[in-house]
């Protein structure tokens, strides 16, 4: 048993993402490509503090006192019975409300630290019953790499991940809960302003990742309805497609925005040309796992 585990907690983006209708129960079923790149928090997990207690030291974010991290220790300690003291320390360099899915990545990654810090082995099955339980979004970081998602984020496809693409993320600094992001999505279908949209089949969407980037037809069911209150949304993507970006998209319900380059130079040129416009803006590696 190890008393400290570091660990790193890498984002995503949604390459494509499409939204449907909302169903009876309220809920909406997605259809997307999930993409783990190299912007990660990074987390410290330690046996501190009386048993039953979990300390959570966030200084870069205020973190409410329940959050995707404590929900990971109670799902843990669930499962397992173990209730050491645990003590949190996390650097945050994923922006929230920004679509990159920091928060279900920062999960996964406690759980995956808490198995490896008391040895307990547990299989990818039972670490995915409990992502399940903290979010949709966090059984997919337990593998990462590149996976097609339908349902409600719970059906999960592995496909090969791409690593010849380099990327630049801009986040502008404007938050978008998600309630209301997929209140706006509701608004665009109740008009019928996305009838307009020729969307991908399912079934081609492993295909269409695996072509030519300047043939994908992905889209993001949340990036017209949210560009409409949030304008710098679409001039971050005009900028990097201006900076030579073959494929420019927002993430998530937003209000990140990430341009992928097929050169390396090319991506830093991109960045070092927009970073002092910008809150923030990074340059970012696919992820393989």
């Amino acid at each position: 048993m190890s008393n400290t585990v570091r660990i790193s907690a890498p984002c995503k983006i949604n390459l494509h993402l499409r939204v449907l209708e909302r169903r009876q129960d309220g809920y909406h079923d997605i259809e997307s490509v999930f993409q783990l790149i190299s912007l990660s928090d990074e987390l410290s997990v330690s046996i501190d503090g009386p048993d039953g207690a979990c300390f959570v030291h966030s200084p870069q974010m205020e973190l409410p006192p329940v959050n995707t991290l404590t929900c990971a220790v109670d799902q843990f300690r669930l499962l397992t019975g173990i209730r050491t003291g645990i003590r949190i320390d996390i650097d945050k360099n994923v922006p929230s409300g920004a679509g990159l899915g920091g928060g279900s990545s920062d999960a996964a990654s406690v759980l995956r630290a808490l198995d490896r810090m008391f040895g307990t082995g547990l299989s990818l099955s039972e670490l995915s019953s409990m992502a399940e339980k903290i979010g949709s979004d966090v059984p997919f970081f337990l593998a990462g790499g590149a996976a097609i998602v339908e349902g409600r984020g719970d059906r999960i496809t592995p496909i090969a991940s791409r690593t010849d693409l380099f990327g630049v993320l801009i986040w502008p600094d404007v938050h978008c809960s998600t309630a209301m992001a997929y209140g706006l999505v509701d608004r665009f279908h109740e008009e019928g302003k996305d009838h307009s949209i020729v969307w991908p089949t399912v079934d081609s969407l492993a295909e269409m990742y695996a072509s030519p980037v300047a043939g994908w037809k992905f889209c993001n069911s949340f990036t017209s309805p949210v560009e409409t209150v949030f304008p710098v949304i679409r001039e971050s993507r005009i900028a990097l497609r201006d900076c030579g970006a073959v494929y420019v998209q927002m993430s998530g319900s937003g209000s990140s925005v990430f341009g992928l380059f097929p050169d390396e130079n090319q991506a830093e040129i991109a960045r070092n040309t927009l970073l002092p416009h910008c809150k923030m803006c990074v340059k970012f590696l696919l992820l393989a796992s």
